[in-house]
């Protein structure tokens, strides 16, 4: 996947339609990409006509906007790019993954043909970034993401973590607090049916009583 000349926002765009597009059971519509990117609806409006006139969506009041297949495979191009960053600066340049996303939105951006290609095989073609995201391969395939959240795990089980659901800063520094971490194994000892809480074993040593919010913001397999 090559990346066109196209402006940042225009990218940043896309992006937010694709990540809406993975989560909306109805159409897309001008305030939906609005509140993904804490814009304005008229600047949602006059970019929609932009990209409609570069062929990068489709734009009916009726069915809301889609991506063009142009607009897909540009739109995976920058979600590959941001994704493979994190890898790299996470595992090469020490950073942790509460502060990888933020630098990554900046880098996804540049531009060459080959640097994505060749960060993918200078890193081993990871199949998941830091926060267990599946990173688009260069035929823009994707990798299968877990899709069970702890919340639905039986007393007594355990499970292993997949992804981070909430990718805030806040939520990773407490998960840290915890120990807990892509791959890490969680035993569910017990459910609190006031709060619907729950007491959890990270590992094997540390014990710890979690909220529903928590819960249902981490996908385990």
């Amino acid at each position: 996947m090559t990346m066109s000349n196209h402006s940042l926002t225009e990218e940043n765009y896309l992006k937010a339609i694709y990540r809406i597009s993975l989560k909306a059971e109805t159409k897309i519509s001008p305030t939906a990409i609005a509140e993904e990117m804490n814009v304005n609806a008229a600047s949602v409006i006059d970019m929609i006509k932009k990209l409609n006139e570069k062929i990068l969506i489709n734009y009916e009041k009726s069915k809301g906007v889609e991506l063009t297949n142009n607009g897909r495979k540009l739109a995976l191009s920058i979600v590959r790019n941001h994704r493979l960053w994190e890898v790299f600066l996470l595992e090469k340049l020490g950073y942790s993954w509460d502060v990888v996303h933020e630098i990554a939105e900046q880098l996804e951006h540049v531009k060459h043909h080959e640097l994505a290609d060749r960060l993918d095989k200078f890193l081993n073609f990871p199949e998941y970034d830091p926060h267990g995201d599946p990173i688009p391969k260069s035929n823009g395939e994707l990798p299968t993401r877990a899709n069970t959240l702890l919340s639905n795990i039986e007393i007594g089980k355990t499970c292993r973590v997949a992804a981070v659901k909430d990718t805030s800063i806040v939520f990773l520094q407490y998960l840290q607090q915890l120990s807990i971490r892509i791959g890490v194994e969680i035993k569910v000892e017990d459910k609190i049916a006031f709060d619907n809480s729950m007491n959890i074993l990270v590992g094997n040593d540390l014990r710890a009583t979690v909220s529903r919010k928590f819960t249902e913001s981490l996908l385990v397999n």
